[in-house]
């Protein structure tokens, strides 16, 4: 409720106080009116629609007699739909093998990959059976209508800690460019909100509970929380996973350039992409890529070698920054079921795989 009023000033000194007194009440009542809800009412909303999603993948381990060994990873994420549509953080999902989705009662339920955008780090994934009983479906907020200074918090499972809350503002609204960060094409909120690992994939929501944010990344040099937490706005969110086609290559990936490109015998010591790892079901697990078996630290970067490394999908290069968005577009143009081609160097031979798109 908006109110209206002025207030003037009596030229008389004997003049009653009364018409000023009411000014101070509406004054009282109209801010009042336009006071937040009380964070704990808030929370006692919304809570319920935060999840922990526990993942388990396949990692190179040099100590194992085959190379590779199954780890599990920690993250969050919040119920979007009442069928059991979560979003999560692409990072924490993109080359899983099984996911463990684990609500506020205890329950747990497996899950899939819906759909995922490694360039903006966000995914969805869906419920194999209904959400529990008594769970929240939270609601997506307009991320354009949020402004630099608005209070927003954060419910995740900080180190494995679950239905954590914390609470700050949004610092500012960043884009790549301007953020040192291995996302490289999305819009983010900038927050002080304490964020930890853990917290990857959790709703950032508005002081009303809307979800305006998908936890991202921090930065840090302590590896703890600095008051420098980033998450992908939710119009992003929906942009790329409910309003447009979604798919999920289930691949993990490292650019190689220049003097690797060349110790790889990549052809013509061009830009590619080196598989790490690929997540079983996932469309690449599907199309046959390989992901590789031996870990290596090269110029201080921590790398697995031993995969596919991918040349071309379709008509599209693969290896420069400006490549990897015409990938993702080319990929969402195609039709479900519709095959193509990814052109791959393996064991020092060129190869062609044929990959078909399944939404």
């Amino acid at each position: 409720m908006n109110l209206e009023f002025v207030c003037e000033a009596s030229e008389s000194q004997n003049a009653p106080l009364m018409p000023a007194l009411l000014c101070l009440v509406l004054f009282a009542c109209s801010n009042l009116s336009s006071q937040e809800p009380p964070l704990h009412e808030v929370f006692g909303q919304v809570h319920s629609s935060v999840v922990t999603i526990v993942t388990a993948q396949r990692e190179v381990d040099p100590r194992m007699d085959k190379g590779l060994t199954t780890t599990g990873g920690v993250g969050s994420g919040v119920l979007i739909s009442s069928a059991g549509a979560i979003l999560t953080a692409a990072h924490v999902v993109q080359a899983s093998d099984k996911l463990t989705v684990i609500f506020a009662d205890g329950s747990k339920h497996p899950a899939r990959v819906q759909g995922s955008d490694s360039l903006n780090d966000v995914a969805l994934i869906k419920l194999d059976q209904p959400p529990p009983d008594g769970a929240h479906v939270a609601s997506m907020g307009d991320s354009d209508a949020v402004k630099v200074g608005h209070r927003a918090f954060v419910v995740g499972a900080p180190r494995g800690i679950s239905h954590t809350l914390t609470v700050g503002y949004i610092s500012a609204r960043r884009t790549p460019a301007r953020v040192v960060s291995s996302v490289k094409d999305t819009e983010l909120f900038q927050t002080d909100a304490a964020i930890n690992p853990g917290n990857s994939g959790g709703p950032l929501f508005n002081m009303r509970g809307d979800v305006i944010g998908i936890v991202s990344h921090i930065i840090t040099a302590s590896g703890g929380s600095e008051g420098l937490g980033f998450a992908v706005t939710s119009n992003v969110a929906k942009a790329l996973l409910l309003d447009a086609p979604a798919f999920w290559s289930g691949i993990e990936y490292v650019r190689v350039a220049d003097d690797l490109a060349r110790i790889l015998n990549i052809p013509g010591g061009r830009s590619a992409a080196l598989v790490q790892r690929v997540a079983r079901g996932s469309l690449a697990h599907r199309a046959g890529l390989q992901g590789g078996s031996l870990a290596a630290s090269i110029a201080g970067e921590e790398i697995v070698l031993g995969g596919d490394i991918i040349l071309a999908v379709g008509e599209v290069a693969v290896g420069e920054p400006e490549d990897f968005p015409k990938l993702r577009e080319y990929l969402r143009s195609l039709r479900n079921g519709q095959e193509f081609e990814i052109h791959v160097l393996r064991a020092g031979e060129t190869k062609i795989l044929r990959g078909q798109m399944l939404r």
